[in-house]
């Protein structure tokens, strides 16, 4: 349902301003000549976890993970590298929070055991190409893709205590990629560029128990970090 109206929300916009185009004025006709440019994000997010399970000794091992939406918010900073190729530091803040449902163990403990809730704050530190057709009148589509660091100020790695405590220990720095689609319009004083983006963790986020037969960890094989962002910038 989230991802359906983030699509939505992405999809109005766009219509708006399609609608929008009958102007005939271009507004910052030379905004794109400049070779280094700033601006800021707020966003949505929807993150959760791709799983892999293990054969383990964990009879029956069945987990699964529930994803509430969370923000984002960051700033842009634009190398002009040819007019249709530009190389893009987008540093920021992500916040967002999931639920793991260890449901091999909901008969077998109490709820306390067979649930963990992730609240999660990233540093989040994408660099990234963007690929962008010739202008047409106030848009300007774009493809953008590239690779990302995540600094999660939330892992509790360092934490002695692990699940046989009730505490969910993940790894404090991870690498994603991530790629997406915009389009950008020029208005009077600024441009605004919603994008959709699709980020994937490419190692391996769990940090495992000092139990190696972990009722929590020792099913899983491989936990990472799989989302949708819908940004909205604004750039000069």
């Amino acid at each position: 349902m989230i991802k359906r109206n983030l699509f939505f929300i992405f999809s109005l916009f766009v219509g708006i301003q399609l609608f929008a185009q009958k102007e005939q004025v271009e507004y910052l006709p030379t905004v794109d000549k400049v070779k280094f440019h700033f601006g800021f994000y707020l966003g949505v997010n929807q993150n959760d976890f791709k799983l892999n399970l293990r054969e383990s000794p964990i009879e029956n091992a069945n987990i699964t993970v529930e994803s509430t939406a969370g923000f984002n918010v960051g700033l842009i900073a634009d190398l002009r590298l040819h007019k249709n190729l530009n190389l893009r530091l987008e540093p920021g803040l992500a916040s967002n929070s999931k639920r793991i449902l260890f449901n091999h163990l909901t008969n077998s403990t109490t709820p306390r055991d067979s649930i963990r809730e992730i609240g999660s704050t990233y540093l989040h530190v994408p660099l990234l190409l963007k690929f962008s057709t010739d202008r047409y009148r106030n848009i300007r589509p774009y493809l953008i893709g590239g690779v990302s660091y995540d600094y999660n100020f939330s892992s509790n790695e360092r934490n002695q205590d692990d699940n046989a405590a009730g505490q969910f220990r993940m790894q404090t720095h991870n690498f994603m990629y991530e790629v997406g689609i915009g389009v950008e319009f020029y208005l009077y004083y600024f441009k605004f560029s919603p994008s959709i983006r699709g980020i994937f963790a490419m190692n391996n986020e769990i940090k495992y128990d000092d139990d190696p037969n972990s009722r929590w960890t020792a099913p899983i094989n491989f936990m990472g970090t799989r989302g949708i962002f819908l940004n909205f910038a604004f750039e000069n």
